[in-house]
């Protein structure tokens, strides 16, 4: 088994500097963005061992930790920066939901769930008067 490439990523400000290391050699790089360093550092590893396509371990690190990493780089994957385009509807196109069936027939509404009302608190119990004796 072929020893592991390590990928490194340090942020700089907007950009990340990215070196990867392995084979006896170290290579560097910077993008903008930790999904672009990610494309970067694939690119460093593609120089470092041609000859291995798709048979190369790349472990990629943040602050030395894969976890946090992989923890970056999903969040900043699935989160979106951008609305999605919104689709203009029609208003003759739009129909009404078609009501619900179950095996004994239609579904009667959902009733909304009450809200439980305030328990009274009681009196504070009054202490008997001493007699002042």
């Amino acid at each position: 088994m072929a020893d592991p490439i390590e990928a490194h990523y340090t942020p700089d400000g907007d950009d990340w500097a990215v070196t990867v290391k392995g084979r006896g050699q170290t290579l560097t790089g910077r993008a903008p963005g930790l999904i672009a360093a990610r494309d970067r550092a694939d690119q460093l590893v593609e120089q470092l061992a041609p000859e291995e396509t798709g048979r190369r371990t790349v472990v990629h690190l943040l602050n030395g930790d894969a976890v946090d990493f992989t923890t970056a780089y999903l969040t900043a994957r699935l989160s979106r920066t951008e609305e999605p385009p919104v689709e203009p509807e029609a208003a003759d196109e739009k129909q009404p939901p078609a009501p619900a069936t179950t095996a004994d027939g239609p579904a009667r509404a959902a009733r909304p769930t009450p809200t439980p009302r305030p328990r009274p608190t009681p009196a504070p119990e009054e202490e008997p008067a001493s007699s002042g004796n």
